[in-house]
């Protein structure tokens, strides 16, 4: 037969354990978003592009805005992208500057591939099909927020 005091003991420790795991918080794992822009650029020497784009995380559709500018480009060119953002935990993760360095040339269309990376870890994967004139020996940058 159990004494009192073993009860007592045995009650306290399922009580703490109970505390513990209730208690205890919960992780947050960094999840996939799908990404499409539309990027417009003219340059000479120095370019200047911008355009809109959506992020669709967790089932929800987020409205971007996108800026960029990029030193040694020369042309018109405007680009359809889409791709996969990953390392989000929030939408809000999306936002922010993003920079890669790349070398292209596209005449009336071409294929472009770029990874980009932002301050937070966030990385874009985008591929898609550019149309007009554009060489470029460049160093990007470009910038995300959300409407």
């Amino acid at each position: 037969m159990l004494d009192l005091s073993r009860v007592t003991k045995l009650s306290s420790a399922f009580v703490v354990a109970a505390v513990m795991l209730t208690g205890a918080p919960a992780l947050s794992y960094a999840e996939n978003g799908s990404v499409r822009m539309k990027i417009s650029k003219v340059g000479f020497i120095v370019g200047v592009g911008g355009g809109s784009g959506t992020l669709t995380f967790k089932g929800k559709h987020y409205r971007l805005d996108i800026g960029g500018v990029s030193a040694g480009t020369i042309g018109v060119a405007s680009m359809d992208l889409v791709g996969t953002a990953t390392n989000l935990t929030t939408a809000a993760d999306i936002a922010g500057s993003y920079s890669a360095a790349s070398a292209g040339l596209a005449v009336a269309g071409g294929t472009k591939v770029a990874t980009l990376q932002n301050a937070k870890g966030v990385v874009l994967q985008l591929q898609g099909r550019q149309v007009g004139f554009e060489a470029s020996l460049a160093v990007s940058g470009m910038t995300i927020s959300l409407k």
